[in-house]
């Protein structure tokens, strides 16, 4: 969807600025200035700088901040609005990395359901993922690297610690509602009783 902001002094211009922009994708900042100052504009650069950072030029299009298309990336396909599939699929086929970002993504993901054959799986992936143009995957491959052991347990056992993490987490909290003015003694009845 297009954000909607308020008028700007820039919006008269903003046909001048979108041809010009079209024409020279490259063009300085600084040069629609003054060409826009030479139409009557009365602002100033930051306004202009402002303006076109906020991709208003081109404010017919959809925008997508990188933290939305990263969760979209994230979620199970199933769980996607039609319209976010499709507006997935034109932003993961827009350039050969996005493409291949979300190839690796998805097969990261089957690796999280446990299964006997996810070590090799895991080993063909980081082999996948190193072999392309991904340098932040990189980095997570690299972490990956450092808990092996942890990670293939993860990936191929049936158990998790999530209960044990659970039980940790109430008692933090429990602690933290009583703000720290009880001891181990009524810690330990609350639990018992809660």
């Amino acid at each position: 969807q297009v954000p909607k902001y308020r008028a700007s002094l820039v919006d008269p211009y903003r046909e001048h600025l979108r041809k010009r922009r079209a024409e020279d994708p490259a063009v300085p900042i600084l040069h629609l200035f003054e060409e826009i100052k030479a139409l009557g504009f009365t602002g100033c650069l930051n306004l202009l700088h402002k303006y076109i950072n906020q991709g208003r030029v081109d404010a017919d299009r959809s925008h997508i901040s990188a933290r939305r298309l990263a969760r979209m990336l994230l979620t199970r396909p199933d769980n996607l609005k039609a319209e976010h599939h499709d507006l997935l699929a034109r932003l993961t086929a827009a350039c050969p990395e996005m493409t291949q970002l979300a190839t690796r993504i998805r097969a990261f993901a089957q690796l999280l359901k446990p299964h006997p054959e996810n070590a090799d799986t895991l080993e063909l992936w980081i082999a996948q993922v190193r072999a392309a143009d991904l340098p932040h995957l990189h980095a997570f491959t690299r972490g990956l690297g450092r808990a092996r052991d942890a990670v293939i347990a993860a990936f191929t056992l049936p158990y998790s610690h999530g209960p044990t993490e659970g039980v940790n987490t109430k008692t933090k909290r429990i602690a933290r509602q009583m703000h720290g003015r009880a001891g181990f003694t009524l810690l330990r009845h609350r639990i018992l009783l809660g």
